[in-house]
């Protein structure tokens, strides 16, 4: 069975959208960030889109450097940190280190919890979870909202 045929243009579309996050995803996040009146437009979204994505690559590089250098081949919380910091996104870095942190310590109760028998504090450990979910929202949005002046 032959492939449709593609023309070049169809073809590099399909490529930087495998490049990009998805546009749904990153209009959901931009939309959070603002009144529930608010639009967005088309291209306002597209742009976010490809910085982002664009960003994250960048940091990501970054990050598989270092870890060639460590003859490492896997890239870890701390690689992206240390590769934000390197590259001048130390105030960010230091956001996402406190969330790293939040992080494993949720996902290391959910493996307790996951080890534990069911019946056993099941409740406990959901409302454990919640009131740490609730806490982490909470901070970043006392981040962002101490910073809508562009003090990041």
């Amino acid at each position: 069975m032959s492939e449709p045929h593609q023309s070049g243009d169809e073809l590099d579309d399909y490529k930087e959208q495998d490049r990009f996050l998805p546009i749904a995803n990153v209009a959901r996040i931009m939309k959070k960030a603002l009144p529930d009146n608010a639009k967005i437009a088309k291209e306002a979204k597209e742009t976010v889109q490809e910085c982002v994505s664009e960003f994250i690559s960048f940091i990501t590089s970054e990050a598989s450097d270092r870890c060639q250098l460590e003859k490492r081949k896997t890239i870890n919380g701390e690689d992206i940190l240390w590769a934000m910091q390197s590259l001048g996104f130390e105030n960010y870095a230091e956001v996402l280190k406190l969330y790293l942190a939040k992080y494993r310590e949720t996902t290391k109760i959910e493996r307790q919890a996951s080890n534990k028998d069911k019946d056993n504090g099941e409740e406990d450990i959901k409302h454990n979870l919640d009131d740490q979910l609730f806490q982490q929202q909470q901070m970043n949005a006392g981040y962002y909202q101490g910073n809508e002046n562009g003090n990041f």
